[in-house]
């Protein structure tokens, strides 16, 4: 999964950065309003981390312009003004989330957490499939309750299967939201990342719609 760190100040969007790579998620950066504002309406991500004061483009007028254009991009608002006015305004620019500076990495990513859990439908932090859970605070993968060893780029790819549980997702979609940019990947990265995550699992819960990509079924109700 994507996150678009939005951060003029070059220590708070290091230091987002590096949380967020911790946690299973790809960062990316952009230090000014209109980069930003572009990233965000052209490109796929399953959050924005938005701080409001940046130079070029406010942060208010890109947040509305992105809800007008139809991106429905969860936003976690990031900004030293604190007044409740200020939160009111981001909140009816289209924020799903605000939180002023300074702050606590623990409660920005639980924040972060709960915005992408909530896009998904979800209320649990965890999620069970068959043997396999995930809880994304820990980044633990467990099946039938015996941890799995398993990378950040297999963690990620489980991730986001999960969030994602019950539509088939491509191998373009895929690589969109697993590597940076700037990555470099062998065209059959996917395929072969799929197998190894499928051998360390021990599970059949992951699915091939041959030519068009991967599903991870939901549990039934």
């Amino acid at each position: 999964m994507r996150i678009l760190i939005v951060e003029d100040e070059p220590r708070i969007a290091t230091d987002l950065a590096e949380a967020v790579n911790g946690a299973g998620y790809v960062a990316e950066v952009a230090s000014n309003g209109e980069e930003a504002w572009f990233k965000g309406g052209t490109e796929a991500y399953s959050a924005i981390i938005l701080d409001l004061g940046l130079p070029v483009m406010d942060g208010l007028t890109i947040l509305k312009r992105w809800r007008q254009e139809g991106v429905a991009t969860p936003v976690l608002v990031l900004t030293a003004r604190g007044a409740w006015t200020d939160r009111v305004d981001g909140i009816d620019a289209g924020a799903d989330d605000y939180l002023p500076k300074p702050f606590r990495m623990e409660e920005l990513m639980a924040r972060l957490r709960a915005l992408i859990r909530r896009a998904a439908g979800r209320a649990e932090p965890a999620i069970s499939i068959g043997p396999v859970r995930l809880d994304p605070r820990s980044r633990l993968v467990t099946v039938e309750g015996v941890p799995a060893n398993l990378t950040p780029l297999e963690f990620r790819l489980l991730n986001f299967l999960f969030h994602h549980r019950g539509r088939v997702v491509s191998q373009a979609e895929l690589s969109e939201n697993l590597y940076s940019h700037d990555s470099e990947r062998e065209s059959n990265a996917i395929e072969a990342l799929v197998g190894r995550l499928r051998r360390k699992l021990k599970a059949d819960i992951i699915e091939t719609r041959r030519g068009f990509g991967y599903i991870v079924q939901p549990p039934e109700p």
